[in-house]
């Protein structure tokens, strides 16, 4: 699979993760989802996905077109190291960084 090989300029995708936890609460990787579920049928569901849907918005498309209660002024907030203080979101993956010893790993 190939993350936007066209390499587009403003995309973004949501991936859904699916974890399990053992006994010793240790967390292991199950799958990763590229169309996720974002129902919000349970209680946990219903906290949990608005949060992370308007986190995602923040960091993705405020930055290019901030809410029109924002002043001028107020816009270095959006900036890209600050963007949505509140956000729980943690960058993984590079493609400047960790892309080239990604390619050289996956080249054969």
């Amino acid at each position: 699979m190939r993350l936007d090989p066209l390499k587009r300029d403003f995309s973004m995708e949501i991936f859904g993760l699916d974890f399990m936890i053992d006994e010793s609460f240790k967390p292991f990787l199950i799958e990763i989802n590229t169309n996720p579920c974002l129902e919000t049928k349970c209680p946990v569901c219903m906290k949990v996905i608005p949060q992370m849907l308007e986190n995602a918005f923040r960091v993705a498309v405020d930055p290019l077109f901030p809410p029109p209660n924002i002043w001028p002024s107020q816009k270095k907030h959006l900036a890209p190291d600050n963007v949505a203080e509140n956000n729980r979101f943690e960058i993984i993956f590079d493609e400047i960084v960790d892309g080239p010893e990604l390619i050289e790993l996956y080249k054969d």
